[in-house]
């Protein structure tokens, strides 16, 4: 058995620009690599990496060439609501407004510019199962 030291989550896009500045608008992410055909994104303290490919590149099977579905990628920040007040003034695409869950989360949900649904959470101060 191998031992994990590193994952990190590419999502595939059709407009890299767009993709990128997404990311980095919602979240405060560096931009460490910026090619033609794949844009890698870290946090401040480099724990948390997206990469964002080209969807029609030759390094993605054509048969994953297609838009997303089947899965969402959660981030989980420290005050949703304060998050949500950004997403709002930049006309980010709003699945669902802040909102407690029964799992003890406080959550919304966005679709990126290539459709990928995105759940942006904060645990909810005092929750018990």
């Amino acid at each position: 058995m191998q031992s994990i030291i590193r994952m990190m989550t590419n999502i595939c896009s059709d407009n890299l620009q767009k993709s990128k500045e997404f990311y980095t608008r919602l979240f405060d992410l560096n931009v460490d690599f910026d090619s033609e055909w794949y844009v890698h994104l870290s946090s401040q303290d480099s724990k948390f990496e997206l990469g964002i490919i080209d969807r029609s590149h030759d390094v993605v099977p054509k048969e994953f060439q297609q838009h997303p579905q089947g899965f969402y990628i959660t981030f989980v920040v420290d005050n949703v609501d304060h998050l949500f007040t950004s997403i709002k003034e930049n006309e980010i695409e709003v699945i669902s407004e802040p909102k407690n869950t029964s799992y003890g989360q406080r959550r919304c949900l966005l679709k990126d510019p290539d459709g990928t649904l995105i759940d942006i959470s904060s645990p909810i101060e005092g929750f018990k199962i």
